[in-house]
């Protein structure tokens, strides 16, 4: 049957060529179907009698001609939380932090190349020869990243980061360890109290989702503008403005970065502002409009670590031209932010809350951090991928804990205690 659909469908591709171009309709594409399996010889056309074969050839083309192909069936399984293609052949997924080589693939390179263009066409964006990567949202949130020939060696490169459906509570992060009960209602606490967070980590360890997440915990009648480069974070609250970055247009101009639509949100009254991710010159801006009074903020970092983090702030301050010297960058760093929630992916693939840090100030010309929840691994084995700890509190209080304590009585000095 497998190798039916693949005829029927090249013959769909081959000689109706107009399918890889127009918006075709269903019923234009059943026409087209019954012309082909018309000419079939009989043992063909008697097998496709079966109504059930019949349905199962119908979804299969329709997936592959107007939905995404080969990639439909993995959006759709909830075990994938990545899809990786290299080029038509190969289709990678992450299952359970694990990564594996589907047996799926694209027919061809131009088929991988239709399957991107109607991507993109759900999107304001684009991608084409001047410009040959992109990232995008797909309508149920997942995240893609697309890099075409010749920058893709290997043929279209398309990496989909899926949202995932079955994490909708702080509970539920709770159920999959991804932190404890603590530091869970701990960071609700620090949410509510409007303290200014960073959230760090690597590239898939789930920082967008943990922010999504705590985001349902700012109060209902405050104003929150969201800024990100592909729009990921979905809150419920119903004062919120999300922007979105501009790529420009084909003459090269129109573009409006991250750092343009940051110095803008200031003018449009927020209560939070939330960035999907800083990269450059607006690390300077966030920690100035900070200092003026904007609390509440959180933003996105990829570091290594919470002492990463603090480097990577003051190596995108220099960059920018900034004029400031790096003592006076460090010290409105201490000021400024409160805490760094780093999230990590750890060998046995569960994704972990690995540090909850307190920024305590300067302490000889350095940024001085306190953990105050941090996960200890107590025995690993590369080969088992298996991974055993636990997450230990601190015995001291944070300097905030007032401000948390508005928040949430429970957590007061004596929390801290052992």
């Amino acid at each position: 049957m497998d190798e039916l659909i693949k005829m029927i469908q090249h013959r769909l591709i081959t000689d109706y060529d107009i399918l890889l171009h127009d918006n075709i309709s269903e019923e234009r594409l059943k026409q087209c179907m019954d012309k082909i399996i018309e000419s079939l010889p009989a043992k063909e056309k008697e097998l496709l009698k079966d109504e059930a074969l019949r349905q199962k050839l119908i979804r299969s083309l329709m997936d592959n001609i107007i939905g995404l192909g080969p990639l439909k069936s993995l959006i759709d399984d909830p075990e994938v939380t990545e899809i990786m293609v290299n080029g038509p052949s190969k289709i990678y997924v992450e299952r359970d932090g694990k990564m594996q080589l589907s047996d799926l693939k694209f027919e061809n390179e131009r088929v991988l190349m239709n399957t991107i263009h109607k991507m993109v066409a759900f999107t304001k964006r684009r991608v084409d020869e001047s410009n040959p990567y992109v990232d995008l949202s797909l309508f149920d949130g997942s995240r893609v990243n697309i890099v075409l020939p010749p920058l893709s060696l290997l043929g279209p490169s398309i990496t989909i980061r899926k949202f995932s459906k079955e994490i909708n509570s702080i509970d539920d992060l709770v159920a999959r360890r991804t932190l404890n009960k603590d530091m869970a209602d701990f960071l609700v606490a620090a949410v509510k109290a409007k303290l200014n967070i960073v959230f760090s980590g690597s590239t898939g360890v789930g920082k967008t989702t943990t922010l999504n997440i705590l985001l349902q915990y700012v109060p209902a009648g405050e104003r929150i503008v969201t800024i990100e480069d592909t729009a990921e974070l979905k809150l419920l609250q119903d004062n919120v403005v999300r922007l979105e970055t501009r790529q420009a247009n084909v003459e090269g101009k129109g573009i409006v970065s991250i750092r343009d639509l940051f110095r803008n949100s200031l003018r449009m009254r927020p209560d939070r502002i939330i960035l999907g991710e800083i990269r450059s010159d607006e690390a300077l801006d966030m920690l100035q409009a900070i200092s003026s009074g904007h609390g509440g903020t959180a933003v996105i970092i990829h570091a290594a670590s919470p002492h990463e983090v603090i480097s990577r702030i003051e190596t995108m301050i220099v960059m920018s031209n900034a004029t400031l010297p790096v003592p006076i960058i460090r010290k409105q760093i201490s000021s400024t932010i409160n805490l760094i929630v780093h999230q990590d992916q750890l060998i046995d693939g569960s994704r972990k809350i690995t540090h909850i840090t307190e920024v305590k100030g300067l302490h000889d010309g350095e940024v001085l951090l306190k953990d105050l929840f941090s996960f200890e691994i107590i025995e690993e084995s590369l080969e088992a991928a298996k991974v055993k700890g636990e997450w230990k509190k601190s015995d001291q209080a944070p300097l905030f804990i007032n401000k948390i304590k508005r928040a949430d009585s429970k957590f007061n000095e004596s929390f801290f205690k052992k």
